[in-house]
């Protein structure tokens, strides 16, 4: 985990994660849907090196300007992995992956793994991010759930950072103390591996 000495003003944070977001949803409902389905399938190629070493590969449920992981876990399937997905009691609960399929309804609003599938200890985790640096800090959505999940799972996990290609971004990120770095970015141009530290 990044320590810096000290974390960026509030404010910065919020105003960097808000206009990221406008950024993607823009940019995500400005693409075709044949567009959009080859940068996902591009990403889909990218990441599969990264399947042959996992044994139990997570990923996420989408939201609508987000880059789809889901072509990623059939692949894993296909290769013989387990695939887990997050899933929540409450919304104020810790985030856990549970393997099977998003059948029932989760508190975000999002489908998820029936809580009475078992809990997981993936050893690849694609994350989804508002944007990253080349140093592996990410901006989240700002609830703190991933960063909370991949406290206990990090050593044993890749943390792999998802997103559309402009996500990855040349200006640092301030990071809190709390917040879990990433082992890389993927996108539909390829993997960037960021240097341990």
């Amino acid at each position: 985990m990044v320590v810096p000495s000290t974390s960026p003003p509030l404010a910065d944070k919020v105003a960097r994660r808000a206009a990221l977001r406008a950024r993607r949803r823009d940019y995500a409902a400005s693409l075709a849907p044949d567009t959009r389905k080859a940068l996902e399938e591009a990403l889909s190629a990218a990441l599969e090196p990264l399947l042959f070493a996992a044994r139990i590969v997570a990923a996420y449920q989408p939201m609508k300007d987000e880059i789809s992981p889901l072509g990623v876990l059939f692949r894993a399937q296909a290769l013989g992995k387990s695939t887990a997905l997050p899933a929540f009691a409450e919304r104020d609960s810790r985030m856990t992956f549970r393997s099977g399929d998003a059948i029932e309804a989760g508190p975000w609003g999002l489908l998820q793994p029936p809580l009475s599938a078992p809990p997981v200890q993936p050893d690849l985790i694609l994350i989804p991010l508002v944007g990253c640096d080349r140093s592996g800090n990410r901006i989240g959505m700002g609830q703190g759930h991933y960063d909370r999940a991949l406290e206990g799972l990090r050593n044993n996990a890749r943390l792999v950072g998802i997103g559309w290609d402009f996500q990855l971004l040349d200006e640092p990120v301030g990071a809190d103390p709390w917040d879990q770095r990433l082992d890389a970015f993927a996108s539909p141009a390829g993997i960037t591996e960021f240097e341990a530290t």
